[in-house]
């Protein structure tokens, strides 16, 4: 979707271009606005990275703790909302402190 968008704006600057002719001015418009929208997509792309990355690190801690196996609903740990990772991550935050006061692991919540 984002990159038919993209296509488009340019097919409009390219039709805005020929029409009204290629001015300094024109250029300039043009230059600074696709030069604001990558770097907001550059935003974009690095929540997304970020929210693989925590994730994925939830997975592993998963299968690291799975005493009696890991738990099949972080399969699509992607698709959560930030404020389920959060809750998880508590979880796991916590499994951690107990295992370095040397306390018994308590289940976590499913």
């Amino acid at each position: 979707m984002t990159f038919l968008v993209a296509a488009a704006a340019v097919a409009v600057c390219l039709a805005w271009g020929c029409i009204f002719g290629f001015s300094d001015r024109l250029m300039i418009v043009f230059n600074t606005a696709i030069s604001t929208l990558t770097f907001l997509a550059v935003f974009l792309i690095q929540n997304a990275q970020n929210r693989n990355a925590k994730a994925l690190h939830l997975k592993m801690n998963e299968l690291i703790r799975g005493v009696e196996g890991p738990r099949t609903e972080l399969v699509n740990l992607e698709q959560r909302t930030d404020a389920e990772m959060r809750k998880l991550d508590k979880e796991f935050a916590q499994v951690a402190k107990d295992a370095i006061q040397g306390a018994p692991a308590a289940p976590l919540a499913s």
